[in-house]
Order: C-alpha cells, then structure tokens, then sequence
C-alpha cells in the first residue's frame, strides 16, 4: 500500500488529474446554463510566465470545436482572480492560437460583485455558475437513488457529483465532500468509479483544510489512488525498457538478445524498430 503525504507529489498529482478529467470527457455544460462544444480532451497546460495557484490554473480542455475551455473554482470573491484569469487566458490564446472560453464556478457562499472586467479597451466576459442556484441535498438524494439502484450516470450526473460541495446544501461543506468520495465508491461501472473517485479527491484537495483531507483519505482508504500509484510505476518502467531496447537497435544488437535483457517482447522490439528505420 503507497502511504501518500499531506502534500502530494507533482507527479502523483498530475495522474490523480489524469484520471479525474474522465470525469469531464464527452460532457456539456448545458446543465449548468453554458452552452459550448462537447469536451473533447483534457490539456496538460502549463504557462510558468504565469503565478497562479499551485504553479497550474484549475482545468483545461480541448473541445470538439477546436476551441479551448478553460475551468476555474473560486469560494470567495476577489476581483485579482478575474485579474489572473484574464491574464492567464490571454497568454493561452498567445501559446495556443485558439478561441479560449472561461466558466469561473462559484461556491454556495461566493458573494460575486461583478461578473467580468471592462478596463475601457479590453472586456473580459468568463461565464459565472452559481453553485448558489443548486439544491446540493436534492441532488445527492438523486445521485444516490440512482446509484443505489444501478441506473447509468449521465455526463450531468457525474459533474453533479463532482460539484456537490460546492452547492447549496444543508450538510457542512467537508461532510459533503466525504459523502461524495463514499457515493462514488458504489458505482457499479468501473470506469466512471475510478474517474469519479479520484475527480471527487483531487477537487476535495482545492478547499478542504489538512485535517478534513486527512478524514477523506481515511474514508477513501487509499485503494484507488494506491493503484493509480502502481499504475504510474508501471508505466515508467515500461518507457524505460523502451529507451533502453531502442538504444540496443541503434547498436544494431539482435532482436532476440535485446529480449534478454529488457521486459519487452520480441514482436513489440521489432516494431520499435520499424519505427527506428522510419524517422
């Protein structure tokens, strides 16, 4: 079992993010009141030139269109986020040259003053949900009956549990949190159970204090994210090996003994060489 620290690693952060933006994939945000492309793909975006929280901005997702999407959570108000998040959309379409669309998601107690920025030349317009405007108990008694009786989530419904912290609702925000990362341990679909789980931790990681965390990660028991953890291992070692029998072909080292010393099969060393011959 991986025993994971307070302060997660970038590395597993970026896996836990991996995964939790299944949540998002082939989803609209019609529910909510915006109207966009489906998202297509999560982007692993980072602009250094930028100080944003954390090194990296909320989300970002390449849509269908071929436009960008671009997700920001906020619990309070302050007009120097609008400030940040113009800044960082500006050098977004700078960088990526496409349409950048923002949804700034305000929590229950969010008392929002102002909806954008008009500086005179320069209007910046994001698209506001107000978590406010959501029963939160209405919703997880829903989302409970419907996974209790084994009913197929929706994409709505996987962002409903997501968001359900941060709506109205009369359980305590850090309770909420938990119930939600229980909820999703019951889905029978295992897909969605791996992207809601670990969606429902690393949000839960955005605005819950060091010791609710430490509660979560008691009820969540490590499970998915150990295995996330091993998943990732895996991985590396498999891109080592193939670094590894890539180098032995340039030495021009026979198939069948560059098997013998790297964990990979003959047919994937021979196609690691066709790839070789044709670059």
């Amino acid at each position: 079992m991986v025993k994971l620290e307070t302060d997660l690693s970038r590395n597993y952060k970026d896996l836990i993010q991996k995964h939790a933006s299944g949540v998002f994939r082939d989803a609209t945000l019609e529910f909510y009141g915006i109207k966009t492309a489906k998202i297509k793909e999560f982007l692993n975006v980072e602009l250094p030139e930028i100080k944003v929280r954390g090194s990296s901005t909320d989300f970002v997702f390449l849509l269908e269109d071929n436009s960008i999407l671009h997700f920001e959570f906020v619990t309070t108000y302050n007009k120097s986020d609008l400030i940040r998040f113009a800044h960082y959309d500006l050098r977004l379409y700078e960088r990526e040259d496409r349409r950048v669309y923002t949804v700034i998601i305000y929590s229950s107690g969010a008392d929002v003053k102002t909806t954008g920025l008009n500086i005179g030349s320069f209007v910046y317009c994001p698209d506001i949900i107000m978590m406010v405007d959501y029963d939160g108990d209405e919703i997880y008694k829903e989302l409970n009956q419907k996974i209790s009786t084994g009913q197929e989530l929706t994409d709505s419904d996987m962002l409903n549990l997501l968001f359900l912290p941060l709506m109205r609702n009369t359980i305590p925000r850090n309770e909420l949190a938990i119930n939600s990362v229980v909820l999703a341990q019951t889905i029978k679909n295992s897909i969605k159970r791996e992207a809601c789980v670990a969606a429902a931790f690393a949000f839960g990681s955005k605005f819950l204090n060091e010791n609710e965390m430490k509660k979560l990660r008691e009820v969540l028991k490590m499970d998915v994210l150990a295995e996330l953890m091993e998943e990732r291992m895996e991985e590396r070692i498999q891109e080592r090996e193939i670094e590894l029998a890539k180098d032995m072909l340039k030495e021009d080292m026979p198939i069948e003994t560059i098997a013998r010393f790297v964990r990979l099969d003959e047919s994937t060393i021979i196609q690691l060489k066709t790839e070789l011959e044709s670059e």
